[in-house]
């Protein structure tokens, strides 16, 4: 801000995506705020996913990603099952 101040005052487009880069930053500051040290939000609170879970409407399985071709392969194993459910 200083630097902008004093060597391009005159420059708006700068002054702007300074003010525009400050206030995403303080979003995204909130934000990782809010979800308490969670990379990722929450899609459902964890209650509905226990009850879900329980009731046999949500399965619980681990997503396993192939690392070289992520986008291509990946498959869920299902906690209980040997086999794998691919999609």
């Amino acid at each position: 801000q200083n630097y902008l101040d004093n060597f391009w005052p005159d420059l708006k487009a700068a002054h702007e995506l300074f003010e525009s880069i400050t206030q995403a930053r303080r979003e995204r500051e909130s934000e990782s705020q809010e979800n308490r040290g969670k990379e990722y939000p929450e899609h459902l609170p964890l209650e509905i996913l226990e009850a879900g879970i329980k009731s046999g409407r949500y399965l619980q399985g681990t997503l396993n990603v192939n690392k070289h071709r992520a986008q291509l392969e990946a498959f869920v194993r299902l906690q209980g099952c040997g086999s794998k459910d691919t999609g």
